[in-house]
């Protein structure tokens, strides 16, 4: 059995073939409705026959007359000699379709037992159709010149689509650029600070920096990853930060299973972590707490990273860092409306950020 794929001119073709045998059955139709209104009713074979036939014959001209027109399309060159130029040619298919139809007629005549010569058939043909063939053809010129407008229209939109398509990819790939060496000048500078009073922690944090640089480097390109990818990453960096802050951070993780493998913003945690300790853990001397935690809700997933510190100032201005900037700037390009994300007080004390979008994998 054979696999061959049919070529696309075989489906142009037979595409061309369908769309004129539905316009001659229709005028079969009306043909033979009429003539039984009339009162000298025909069979539905006799008029299928003759509409068919005349509709046929506009088939096989319509192809030169569509490679006529892309040749000589309307509105290239001189309007005046384009418009000629078309007359002449709807002038030269019309005598060319009653030539061809009084040809056909003549076979069917010998088909079925009639006597009828080509001239017999040509003179009335030219003499009923010759007007109406003008305006089949205006009718194939301008159907064909509203296609190739569409066609045109259509591959516009495509290359919008990918330009739009490309620019976002390279407006996030900007954005991430700007997020690593972020988190990585604020995990130097704490390697800094222990440097000359906890030497041997300063040692175990540069050895956590570069297990958490080969990770960042191992990761894809792409926007969106999943989060158990996301969780590893953050939690190599919560170590970073668990050394830094000698026993005064906790951390709980509260993921539900089954949203491991849901697509998240790729280091979309670690900026929201970094901000609950800049904020929530850093200012204070007593021990805090970082809660991470991931849910289901329906179609969408909920994604949370809450502190225990004192929260966010009550009065303006409320200072936005580079990290919760990006994140929303990122979040806006990916998801458009189709997210949300907050950052708020806990009726608890502390702050939480919550981000939540549709669950996909």
């Amino acid at each position: 059995m054979s696999d061959r794929v049919p070529t696309p001119g075989l489906v142009r073709a037979l595409g061309l073939l369908a769309l004129w045998s539905l316009v001659g059955l229709a005028f079969a139709s009306q043909f033979y409705l009429s003539s039984v209104m009339l009162g000298s009713p025909i069979t539905w074979g006799e008029a299928i026959r003759a509409c068919l036939g005349d509709w046929y014959a506009w088939a096989l001209l319509s192809v030169p007359i569509l490679w006529f027109v892309r040749r000589y399309p309307p509105e290239g060159g001189a309007p005046w000699s384009r418009a000629f130029l078309h007359l002449a040619a709807a002038l030269a298919f019309s005598l060319a379709y009653v030539v061809l139809r009084a040809l056909i007629g003549e076979a069917n005549g010998r088909l079925i037992g009639e006597s009828s010569s080509f001239w017999d058939v040509f003179r009335p043909l030219l003499l009923r159709t010759f007007p109406f063939n003008l305006l089949i053809y205006g009718v194939i010129v301008a159907l064909s010149h509203a296609l190739s407008y569409y066609r045109k229209y259509h591959q516009r939109t495509v290359q919008a689509l990918e330009l739009e398509k490309h620019l976002a990819e390279a407006r996030l790939q900007a954005l991430k650029r700007q997020l690593e060496p972020h988190f990585l000048f604020n995990t130097l500078n704490g390697i800094a600070s222990l440097m000359y009073s906890d030497v041997a922690a300063a040692d175990r944090m540069l050895v956590r920096l570069s297990e958490l640089l080969r990770l960042a480097m191992n990761q894809s390109s792409a926007p969106e990853a999943r989060l158990r990818e996301e969780l590893s990453f953050v939690g190599h960096y919560l170590e970073i930060e668990k050394i830094r802050f000698r026993g005064r951070l906790e951390v709980e993780v509260d993921v539900e299973p089954d949203t491991l493998e849901a697509l998240v913003p790729s280091m979309v945690l670690q900026p929201l972590v970094e901000n609950a300790i800049r904020h929530g853990i850093e200012p204070r001397r007593q021990p805090g707490r970082i809660e991470i935690s991931a849910r289901r809700q329906g179609d969408r997933l909920l994604v949370s990273v809450a502190d225990d510190g004192a929260g966010l100032p009550t009065e303006p201005p409320q200072r936005v860092g580079i990290g919760i900037a990006n994140t929303r700037a990122r979040l806006q390009e990916l998801y458009g409306k189709e997210h949300r994300f907050e950052l708020r007080n806990r009726p608890e004390g502390g702050c939480i950020a919550l981000l939540e979008i549709a669950a996909h994998v």
